[in-house]
């Protein structure tokens, strides 16, 4: 991304065609609007960036199918022009592109007095000028070839006949022609209207020397004579009428015409992406002396930031690209009874309004002035651009600004509209991500603060740890040839985040079908389940022109998050995740469950689209960003906290409604708030025992400190991401039957160990070592008869045998340790006994009765015989 410095952003706009409101296409959906067509081809343009071209930054759409365009706009000799214009043809020839509209206000110049193409983008989003209603080009400059095609509008616009485009051959023409005008000074066929204009250049195809024909025709013959030789010919190559016998623009560069001049140019080598084999470091070239980069000459330090960063953040300070064009003249605004359509009668009187002359092409372009996003960042230090990157820094922004502290405190929405504040971020980000994967640790560290928005879609690659040549193993994919599952992907697309532009547009359909194919084709042991589009377009939208990044995404995400969810059979693995939510419910808020679980509401009848899609069927793409923004910073088992904390959101609304109410209220779930909801699903997260949401058919952990742990909930203790390793101590593999049985969870022996903050003896299988804290943090209920419980116990476990705790009312027993587990409520509750059975009807009378956080010891009391850490009662003296 090449800086801003001396550059400005410029903006044009134009309408694209309007289609009819009364066509359907060949599936019985809407034809898609051909401003969004435009939309969705543009965004290729943002990653062609040449020193010979202006770089697109983004495009808008207004109303009535309104395009504006932001460009990066810079304010010799024939042969350097020339060269120069060469180069940025050849590059967007190598991108399948044709300018078509190359003219002398397009050739721009930047500081330094480079060339810099300007619009050659056009012709190809408007689909060869066929979502338009006025031709691309100028007949001035038009090549032969071209004219005769007119202006080639489909007459069906469900069909997808569209004109012959024009081949890359055509800009060599027009560059002919203002080569031409450049040396003889003057514009050519100025004394001739437009149609004289074409017939002229139709008719030079009967010549041998066009460069005389013009030379001629303008009365400069003399001044054509004293031209050197090397920029004749390049004239008479470039004015060559067949275009079969018409160089190329890489011809052309080749050729011994520019032997003079092309010495002095350095090819052009674009940079190493983030995620590729290449050596990012590869071309670094640093200076004898280091201390020159820091010398600051003009402390201009957002001209070194890149153009996305600098019209984002303009945008952020006021930037309004749509009042700008309005204020400039170029938008115009007209009252309803000005708009109304003309009558045509049968004999072909027209009354009425004329055609409209706002759809035709206004090829003035606004410079966007950066006046206010200058004067907002006026105060930002230079520290600011240049953070220190250190392990031992803290997880708060590192500008050293107490205006960016307090702000870091404020709602995530309010955070995220801060132009100081996201300065900073970006530039710590930028830095942290072209340190990855060194810098891996301090990304998790500052993610779990937020992430910027504009650097979100590397950010959470990074997250999901993708490394290595991802561009390469994608290509090598197989996208192309028919597999059985292209008829329900065809299905699926038109019915995904369809309310997004981008992701509507034909561009994003085929993008969508690459990726998914690549990931079916790769994974043969998976199949392609409805719901795996939705998983795939948060990362087709952040990374919609790197759909190999995207691919690389999903490949890590769905083993993490659903592993084995795509089976062809993947019953056992859905009913074993479900039946672990219902547990997470009974164990966080047990008087929901017990209503859910009375009127037959169970998760089967709801949740399975929330966890197929990990949310993004429920969720619009902006607070799914959101949610998985912590979701990434979590394991396996946080999706089932953010269900709890949905719930939790629609808890009264729940209690107080019947089965049929309950069904109404999820086919059209209400606004839940994202913010609120990831709060409180971290705050359940951190009181859930990390081998209470074990199950069976997830994926084992391959490293630890995967998350860098998280928060300390109220509670005190800490939480690990990651599932305990399997140990004699951890959980046993029980059959799907039994887990169903259970209302409560279980959790492991050496769980247990840990949250009691107990010393396991030296010479046991275990050595973990806690401090104790002043406060005990659960209650362990021994449900055994009080002559076992007196043979050996956990130590601060108290004893109420199962057959005497409670009335026939399903009452707690009043007495001491009815007392202890009164005073407990709200704090984790631990049910040991021989057998799992017992300890677990137990729990269940304690869920209905409405204690929280009630889980059972996996294998009972045997469990923790062998640790020796059981103990007996002092005898009383």
């Amino acid at each position: 991304m090449p800086p801003l410095k001396d550059a400005k952003l410029g903006a044009f706009t134009f309408f694209a065609s309007a289609l009819p409101h009364d066509v359907c296409g060949s599936n019985g959906l809407p034809l898609t609007p051909n401003s969004i067509k435009i939309l969705g081809r543009f965004q290729i343009l943002k990653t062609i960036v040449h020193p010979r071209l202006c770089q697109y930054v983004d495009i808008s759409r207004g109303k009535h199918g309104k395009i504006n365009f932001i460009m990066y706009r810079s304010s010799m000799k024939v042969l350097q022009l020339a060269f120069e214009v060469l180069q940025g043809l050849e590059y967007i020839n190598r991108h399948h592109m044709v300018h078509r509209a190359l003219s002398p206000h397009n050739i721009l110049l930047d500081g330094e007095g480079h060339i810099k193409l300007s619009k050659f983008g056009l012709y190809y989003i408007t689909d060869h000028g066929a979502d338009v209603d006025f031709p691309i080009g100028y007949p001035s400059y038009l090549a032969p070839e071209v004219i005769p095609q007119g202006i080639v509008k489909p007459k069906d616009p469900t069909q997808h006949e569209r004109p012959r485009p024009s081949g890359p051959k055509s800009d060599v023409w027009s560059l002919g022609v203002i080569l031409f005008q450049l040396c003889v000074g003057r514009k050519l066929f100025q004394s001739l209207d437009i149609a004289e204009k074409l017939k002229f250049v139709l008719t030079l195809g009967c010549v041998d020397d066009i460069v005389t024909v013009l030379a001629e025709e303008h009365g400069c013959v003399e001044v054509i004579k004293n031209l050197p030789e090397n920029v004749l010919t390049l004239l008479r190559k470039c004015l060559t009428y067949h275009p079969s016998k018409r160089p190329s623009a890489a011809e052309l560069l080749s050729s011994n015409v520019f032997s003079a001049v092309s010495s002095g140019y350095v090819p052009f080598r674009q940079p190493a992406s983030l995620f590729s084999s290449a050596l990012r470091c590869a071309d670094l070239d640093l200076p004898e002396d280091i201390s020159r980069l820091c010398e600051d000459e003009n402390n201009d330090f957002l001209g070194e930031r890149s153009i996305e960063e600098v019209y984002y953040l303009w945008c952020l300070a006021g930037g309004d690209l749509e009042k700008e064009l309005v204020s400039k003249g170029i938008i115009k605004s007209k009252p309803p009874v000005c708009t109304l359509p003309n009558l045509l009668l049968e004999d072909g009187e027209s009354f009425g309004q004329g055609r409209d002359r706002s759809f035709l092409l206004d090829d003035t372009t606004v410079t966007l002035s950066l006046c206010q996003l200058l004067n907002r960042l006026k105060d930002v230090p230079g520290e600011a651009f240049y953070p220190l990157l250190g392990e031992d820094q803290s997880n708060v922004p590192h500008s050293g600004s107490n205006t960016e502290l307090s702000t870091s405190t404020l709602p995530l929405i309010i955070r995220e509209r801060d132009t100081e504040y996201q300065l900073n971020r970006i530039v710590l980000f930028d830095r942290l991500l072209k340190a990855y994967p060194y810098k891996k640790n301090l990304i998790w560290k500052e993610a779990r603060v937020d992430i910027p928005p504009l650097l979100r879609g590397l950010t959470w690659a990074a997250l999901l740890g993708v490394e290595g040549a991802i561009q390469e193993k994608y290509d090598a994919t197989d996208k192309d040839t028919p597999i059985p599952t292209d008829r329900q992907i065809e299905v699926d697309i038109p019915r995904c985040h369809q309310y997004d532009e981008l992701l509507s547009s034909p561009e994003g359909h085929a993008k969508f079908r690459r990726v998914l194919k690549a990931w079916v084709v790769s994974h043969p042991n998976l199949v392609y389940w409805q719901g795996l589009d939705s998983l795939c377009a948060p990362f087709l939208y952040l990374n919609f022109n790197n759909e190999a990044l995207a691919y690389a995404c999903m490949c890590a995400f769905i083993p993490k998050y659903l592993y084995n969810f795509f089976l062809k059979d993947n019953s056992h693995v859905i009913q074993e995740y479900l039946t672990v939510f219902s547990q997470m419910i009974a164990f966080h808020d047990p008087e929901l469950s017990n209503h859910l679980n009375e009127i037959g509401f169970i998760p089967d009848l709801y949740a399975i689209p929330w966890f197929l899609t990990m949310f993004t069927h429920v969720f619009p793409l902006h607070k799914i960003f959101h949610l998985w923004d912590t979701l990434l910073l979590g394991n396996a088992s946080f999706p089932f906290c953010i269900g709890v904390a949905i719930l939790q959101q629609l808890r009264v609304r729940l209690l107080s409604n019947g089965f049929n109410e309950c069904i109404l209220l999820f086919s059209d779930l209400p606004e839940i708030d994202i913010e609120r909801c990831v709060r409180e699903s971290i705050n359940l997260f951190c009181w859930t025992p990390k081998s209470a949401t074990y199950r069976q058919h997830a994926q084992s952990p391959k490293t630890a400190g995967d998350c860098n742990g998280m928060n300390k909930p109220a509670s005190g203790f800490t939480v690990d991401y990651q599932d305990s390793t399997k140990t004699d101590l951890g959980r046993e593999i029980i059959q799907l039957s039994e887990l169903k049985s259970e209302v409560s969870p279980r959790i492991s022996a050496e769980d247990l160990i840990d949250l009691c903050e107990l010393t396991v003896p030296s010479h046991g299988k275990m050595n973990i070592k806690k401090t104790k804290s002043s406060k005990p943090k659960l209650l362990v209920v021994d449900i055994r008869n009080s002559e076992d419980f007196n043979r050996g116990h956990i130590p601060g476990s108290i004893n109420m045998p199962f057959g005497s705790a409670f009335t026939a009312d399903g009452e707690l027993v009043p007495g001491p340790a009815s007392a202890t587990l009164q005073s407990f409520k709200g704090k984790v509750i631990v049910s040991v006994g021989h057998v799992s059975s017992n300890s677990a009807e137990f729990a269940a009378h304690l869920v209905k009765l409405g204690y929280p956080r009630v889980c059972i010891l996996d294998g009972g009391i045997n469990k923790m015989k062998p640790t020796g850490l059981l103990t007996v009662p002092s005898p009383q003296i």
